[in-house]
């Protein structure tokens, strides 16, 4: 605000003095003229900025610029006439002040200086209000993106606790299943369960993680299915070192894993293998999570993991972030592709 104050009062002065240097150069061009006409003009300076700035407390305090567009523009028409008779009723003052003629004034010549003067406030009316405009437009703008990031972080947030309970349904799930079976590797499981939700806390109170962290994440909840599904789940990671400082929205390669073992190896009669990579290529980063398995032609892979991710990345990155899903011989293959942010 102050700021605004200063630019307002630098173009007073530094308009209103060019307006009165250019004229008083004309008049000293096209007409003799003392020191008592230079005086006048150069008298003029404080008169225009003194009438165009009583003018701006009267728009504000009249609301003139919340005012639609239509009655905006009569009040510039009718306030700048107005405001050319006060400037020209307050020059012939000073000029009867100072001894002037004023005889030979004829109705033409005052109308002709009225509308002048009308016109230079008309333009001080257009170059206010074009500033306000502006300003406004501006604000607007800035409200709008920060309404847009505060929508989008809300929908991310909505999106991360979607995961959430999904994530802790399937691991309760592989230590219900363990209970009865194997008490002992139950209770392991639930130290491990432990574990994997201190960390995940930790994740989702942030938009982004290291992918170091997601990996950590993931091992864990492997080792904790690996617990259910014994010798059928198989595992292996190739990450590439660059790769593990680079950030990424957290649960974006577990929830994968997650969907690898609910469509893929929970389904394999025999053994069955996954596999996470991840590597620095160009400008993205570039994941892969494969699982022995086929693509459900008739149920295509349409979880709570993929869509959210797919949503998910959408508004973090826009274009330059996707995942897809394909299937390559014997193997379901995810592939994730974001831009890369260290």
């Amino acid at each position: 605000m102050v700021k605004k104050y200063h630019i307002y009062w630098y173009c007073q002065i530094f308009g209103w003095s060019f307006y009165i240097v250019i004229n008083s150069i004309f008049f000293g061009l096209t007409s003799e003229s003392g020191y008592r006409e230079y005086l006048i003009y150069f008298l003029m300076l404080p008169i225009g900025i003194g009438i165009s700035h009583f003018y701006r407390h009267l728009l504000i305090r009249l609301h003139i610029l919340d005012l639609k567009i239509p009655s905006q523009l009569i009040y510039i028409v009718l306030f700048s006439f107005i405001k050319g008779i006060i400037f020209f009723g307050m020059i012939l003052a000073l000029s009867k002040i100072f001894g002037l003629a004023l005889a030979d004034l004829t109705a033409v010549d005052v109308s002709v200086s009225v509308i002048n003067f009308a016109v230079i406030f008309c333009l001080w009316n257009v170059i206010y209000f074009g500033f306000q405009y502006f300003q406004n437009y501006k604000r607007s703008e800035i409200n709008s993106l920060r309404y847009l990031a505060a929508s989008r972080e809300s929908e991310l947030n909505s999106l991360k606790a979607q995961l959430n309970p999904h994530f802790i349904f399937n691991c309760m799930n592989s230590i219900r299943a363990l209970i009865d079976e194997n008490p002992s590797k139950a209770k392991d499981a639930v130290t491990q369960l432990s574990n994997i939700l201190r960390n995940t806390l930790l994740m989702d109170k942030r938009k982004e993680i290291l992918l170091r962290e997601e990996i950590s994440l993931v091992k864990d909840y492997l080792n904790l299915e690996e617990i259910r599904y014994e010798e059928r789940l198989n595992y292996d990671f190739e990450i590439d070192a660059q790769a593990l400082n680079v950030l990424i929205p957290p649960f974006i390669v577990q929830s994968q894993v997650e969907n690898a073992i609910k469509h893929g190896i929970s389904k394999l009669p025999g053994k069955g293998r996954i596999s996470i990579r991840a590597g620095v290529e160009a400008a993205n980063l570039k994941i892969q999570v494969s699982n022995t398995g086929k693509i459900n032609s008739e149920a295509p892979l349409t979880g709570v993991g993929f869509k959210n991710s797919i949503q998910r990345l959408d508004l973090l990155y826009g274009n330059a972030g996707n995942i897809s899903i394909k299937e390559i011989e014997d193997l379901v293959v995810v592939e994730i592709n974001l831009p890369l942010k260290v």
